[in-house]
Order: C-alpha cells, then structure tokens, then sequence
C-alpha cells in the first residue's frame, strides 16, 4: 500500500508541473502552485483568503456598486482577453467563444500564467477591458482608500504607482510571446512606468515559481535571462522622462489649441493618457505643434 502511494504521488507531480491548457485550470493552477501563501489583491492590497474573500475593511475599500463581486477574489488579466483576442481571426468570426473552441494560440495566451492576478471581483469587473491610463478628469471614481481608480465615461483604468512597473512588464511578455501589437502611445506610457516602479522581490518570487510550471519566465522580470539584441536594443530606447515635464498636470484635460508646446502635449499624451490629442494614432500629438 505504501509502494501504491508513493506512486501515486510520483506520477501526479508531472501534472502539477506542466502548463495549464485552459483559463479554468490556469486559476486553478495559479491559486495553488503561484498564490498560495500571498494574501494581498493586485491592485487595491486588500488582505484575503482564496475562500472567504477579500477583506475590504483591511484595504479601506469602498464599494462602488457590486456588493457581491466586491466580496470574492477574480482573476484578472492585466492584459484584457479583449487585447490578445481581437487581433486574431478567430475572434473576427465569432468573439472569445470561437476562440477557446478554435484556436490553440488563443487559449494559450488565455491560460498563461503570468497575464494572471488576484483582485477584488468589483474591480475586476469595473475595469473589463478599459485601456491603462492617466486619468486626468474629475469624473475618476476612486475605491476608497483603494489607489486605483477608474473613469467609465474615458473607459480608462488608472492602477496605483506601486503596480505599474509590474503591469508594463507584463504586457511586453505577452506582446513578444504572442505578437501582440502595442500602440506607441501605450508603449511609451509602459516604458515610464516600468522606470519609475522596478522590479520587486515579489514580482521575481513569481516569475521564478511561473517559469517552473510553464517552463520559461519574463525576461523583463528576470534579470539574468539572456535577451536577445533586438531586446536589448529596445530597452536603450530613450523613454519619456516625466521629469522633463515639471509644471505640467494632467488636470484640466486640454485640447491641441491649449498647448504650450510639443513636450506638453507629449505629457498629456503619454502620461495623462489624453489619446484625443493623436487623432491618426501614430504617437505624435498635437501634429501643428510637434512637426
């Protein structure tokens, strides 16, 4: 009987090991080999249990208007299934369901672990595939003491400081593990971001403890990680320094003809998020004035 045991055991440790195929079992997965002993959400740090739920007193979390999702853990995709989706023919033809039916590379992208985190359901929900971004009007609802904020009428989705970096280093694991296609705007927004909030002792814990099921980490998480010349290349890329920008705000959201000049609406395009000001979307606002 001992002998059976042990070889029960033996023979599910490969399971445990390999990637998940489906975002069912990815949660599953994430929940038991990657979260098990963390106990703060994603982006509101509010202590919780798989189980009971976050604890929103422990956060000062505010609920805005879902009492019941606000009260259970969701997992998240910090890029939306929306993003990795659309760009692909199956979701053209018939949106996520065909998707998971139909396209191996879909449910891949959807199952990976590293595009996975614990939040409060309400935000989770709030957020659904709103873009990441500054948000700059009064119309923001804030969740409390909860640092994230989001605008429903600008479908933007302001994370807190201390979640940014990891949110950028995030998608660029997905655009070159998928091909997925960033805007510029976007790009330079995640390229701030990921400079002013480094890499933490947490964020390489998971990587590590990622890379161990699905068989490679992110090699922007993991400093040791051979990367390729054309990587490398695109780290040098000189990012916008917010620091240039002193005397700028993000409040009140202008127009082009409220410019003072280029770098102004530089900053009110990359890190205000104001995607008004590139009408043609090549990442050059305020075309009158930035020539």
């Amino acid at each position: 009987m001992r002998y059976l045991i042990t070889l029960l055991a033996f023979l599910t440790v490969p399971a445990l090991a390999a990637p998940p195929t489906s975002f069912s079992a990815a949660k599953r997965v994430a929940e038991s080999e990657v979260y098990y002993d963390q106990d703060q959400t994603f982006y509101c740090g509010c202590a919780f249990d798989f189980e009971a739920g976050p604890d929103l007193a422990s956060c000062g979390y505010e609920i805005r208007k879902q009492p019941a999702r606000a009260a259970r853990i969701e997992w998240e995709h910090v890029m939306p299934a929306y993003d990795f989706g659309r760009q692909r023919q199956c979701w053209q033809e018939g949106g996520r369901r065909n998707c998971r039916a139909n396209d191996p590379v879909f449910r891949e992208a959807e199952a990976d672990l590293q595009n996975l985190v614990p939040s409060v359901g309400e935000v989770n929900g709030d957020r659904s595939n709103m873009r990441y971004g500054m948000i700059a009007g009064a119309d923001a609802y804030q969740y409390g003491q909860c640092q994230a904020k989001v605008s429903f009428p600008e479908r933007i989705f302001e994370p807190p400081a201390d979640v940014r970096g990891d949110i950028a280093r995030t998608y660029w694991y997905m655009r070159d593990t998928y091909g997925i296609q960033i805007s510029r705007q976007q790009q330079q927004l995640f390229q701030a971001w990921a400079n002013a909030d480094p890499v933490s002792d947490w964020e390489r814990e998971r990587n590590r403890r990622i890379a161990a099921i699905q068989g490679a980490g992110n090699p922007y998480v993991d400093e040791n990680a051979e990367v390729p010349d054309w990587l490398a290349d695109s780290r040098r890329a000189d990012p916008f320094d917010p620091d240039e920008a002193e005397g700028f705000s993000c409040s009140p959201r202008k127009s082009c003809g409220q410019m003072r000049s280029c770098e102004e609406a530089r900053y009110h395009l990359e890190q205000c998020g104001n995607g008004r000001l590139d009408g043609d979307g090549d990442g050059t606002p305020c075309e009158a004035i930035c020539r």
